[in-house]
């Protein structure tokens, strides 16, 4: 089963409509964008989609265990699989959303908030999941040309424990879809970049990604709409 993550929330309104229609991630913005929200907000969207995990079980992120699985393929699958057990405690997950921003910034405003998740979204070193006090979710996005070896030579193992590629911005540009999947059949993958209900099923077909990520491909006027969220995450479903 693919996964869903609808990102760029800006209302509690919002991650409800997610929720509702069976998204296992919602994200919401504290990197510099038009959909960035305020640790206020963060907090009320947290709150609307359940108790944040970090009230549920232990005050710190399970050990990452550097070095018991040291290849790509047995440490993302790893991670999946860490994901998985998350999310059979809670779901949808929320996930934060920063770029090249400080981590004690970072773990100041997931602990403010309580987001579940943090992804890194810029050129940050992949050391800085072992600092941050949340699991997270590294971000490449690929430059022009960039092969499935050039990518893969970027994984690093024993860091975070999922990987995206998304070479959109939230701007909605597809990317190397053969390249993805090149990646895709070694690890779970994360994917984004111009999907919509209209084209998700194709990319899921043609990549095999373990998640699929959206953001402008389901608003209407650069606000959330709720019939495109449902009506993704149903083609994700093949319902």
């Amino acid at each position: 089963m693919t996964r869903v993550k609808i990102c760029g929330c800006m209302r509690v309104a919002d991650a409800v409509a997610a929720a509702e229609a069976g998204a296992d991630f919602i994200g919401i913005m504290f990197a510099d964008s038009r959909r960035r929200v305020s640790t206020e907000e963060a907090s009320l969207i947290v709150r609307a989609v359940g108790t944040p995990l970090r009230e549920m079980e232990q005050d710190e992120p399970p050990p990452l265990h550097p070095g018991t699985f040291d290849t790509i393929e047995a440490w993302f699958a790893h991670g999946a699989e860490a994901l998985d057990r998350l999310l059979a405690r809670k779901r949808p997950l929320v996930v934060g959303v920063f770029e090249d921003q400080g981590i004690e910034d970072v773990n100041e405003i997931a602990d403010e908030t309580g987001i579940d998740l943090i992804q890194l979204s810029g050129s940050e070193p992949w050391s800085d999941a072992l600092r941050a006090n949340r699991q997270a979710i590294k971000v490449l996005r690929p430059r022009p040309g960039m092969t499935a070896a050039d990518i893969a030579a970027y994984l690093e193992p024993g860091a975070a424990l999922a990987f995206m590629l998304d070479p959109s911005s939230g701007t909605g540009v597809t990317g190397d879809w053969p390249a993805a999947a090149e990646i895709a059949a070694r690890i779970p993958l994360w994917l984004a970049g111009g999907l919509d209900a209209s084209n998700v099923a194709q990319a899921i077909a043609a990549v095999h990604p373990w998640a699929v990520d959206v953001s402008s491909g389901v608003e209407t006027a650069g606000a959330k709409d709720p019939a495109k969220i449902a009506a993704f995450v149903a083609a994700v479903r093949g319902e």
